[in-house]
């Protein structure tokens, strides 16, 4: 039996080859982040990669489309020097590629979010981001969302391309994870090489899970080849009924979402190892017919979190 997981979320009555081990989980509360290498299987990795290819593409196309002077929900641009470019893709299931379903119905994730969440897990966010081969801005130190830490929320990331060293990889700042961080501060001290930074070094098909609030970003870097990562957010739904900052009805809507994965899963994988889904009966969700509606649900709103910004700088008072 896994360790327990907070005091107010329920134990795991069992676990598969796919649960993580009682030191990879203290290895994550200790550190806020964990890798797994080599995770995911090629065949599910190479359906994901060419979904990622096509959502692109798609967002390219629609930024011919509606202009290049604002975003949509569905995909995220900014500006950089070369141009107006493409960065992030949200909701990736409603996209015509069941790859992103796949993946959210297999063990290689749902083990690992009973796991951190306890047995009522919901999938909170599902997104790819990633940088091109002549776009390497950097992703400033932060903390993706600052709460108040009586459950685990986690970011798995699930690499489809190299990410190293000398081409931006991710810097961790391990133990962070315990409180809100002053990022302006740590800015100005230590730039990108504070104290015991870890850079995670990552090959296609290796996953990562941090915690949200653990500190991380990556430095600016050019001319390397095109770096995605998916991620796909967990929280318990405990913690959402009792903080926010979405209501029962949202959850619900979201716990939706697995079963379709199970399905899909099953469907492209039927000799693979399938997920046993234990969810509480109390939030089994009832389901729908409207496909579209179940594959994206809006957020709306979310849990803020922390990063440097122009008003937390502190300026020196004149002598």
């Amino acid at each position: 039996m896994l360790t327990k997981i907070y005091d107010n979320v329920p134990y795991i009555a069992e676990r598969t080859q796919y649960h993580l081990t009682d030191e990879q989980v203290e290895f994550f509360d200790i550190n806020g982040y964990l890798i797994l290498r080599d995770w995911i299987p090629a065949d599910m990795l190479q359906r994901l990669q060419e979904a990622g290819n096509i959502w692109i593409n798609e967002g390219r196309e629609l930024q011919k489309t509606v202009g290049s002077e604002r975003d949509t929900e569905d995909f995220d641009y900014a500006d950089r020097p070369s141009g107006r470019v493409l960065y992030r893709v949200n909701y990736l299931h409603n996209k015509g590629q069941s790859a992103s379903l796949e993946l959210l119905g297999s063990p290689q994730v749902l083990a690992v979010a009973e796991s951190l969440c306890g047995r009522n897990f919901v999938p909170t966010y599902e997104s790819m981001v990633f940088k091109e081969k002549n776009d390497g801005a950097p992703i400033i130190w932060h903390q993706d969302a600052v709460h108040p830490r009586n459950f685990r929320i986690f970011n798995y990331d699930l690499y489809l391309d190299a990410s190293t060293a000398d081409g931006g990889a991710l810097r961790v700042l391990a133990k962070t994870q315990a409180q809100k961080q002053d990022f302006c501060k740590l800015e100005a001290q230590y730039g990108w090489n504070p104290p015991d930074v870890v850079v995670v070094e990552m090959q296609p098909g290796d996953v990562l899970l941090h915690d949200v609030m653990v500190a991380h970003g990556s430095p600016e870097v050019e001319g390397k080849a095109r770096r995605r990562t998916l991620y796909y957010e967990f929280r318990a739904t405990e913690q959402i009924v009792s903080e926010g900052p979405w209501d029962v009805e949202w959850v619900e809507r979201r716990l939706r979402l697995i079963p379709l994965g199970l399905d899909a899963h099953q469907t492209a994988f039927p000799a693979a190892e399938q997920f046993d889904w234990k969810v509480d009966a109390s939030y089994r969700p009832d389901y729908s017919d409207d496909r579209a509606q179940e594959l994206k649900i809006v957020h709306v709103v979310h849990t803020s979190g922390a990063y440097c910004s122009a008003g937390d700088v502190k300026v020196p008072a004149k002598t």
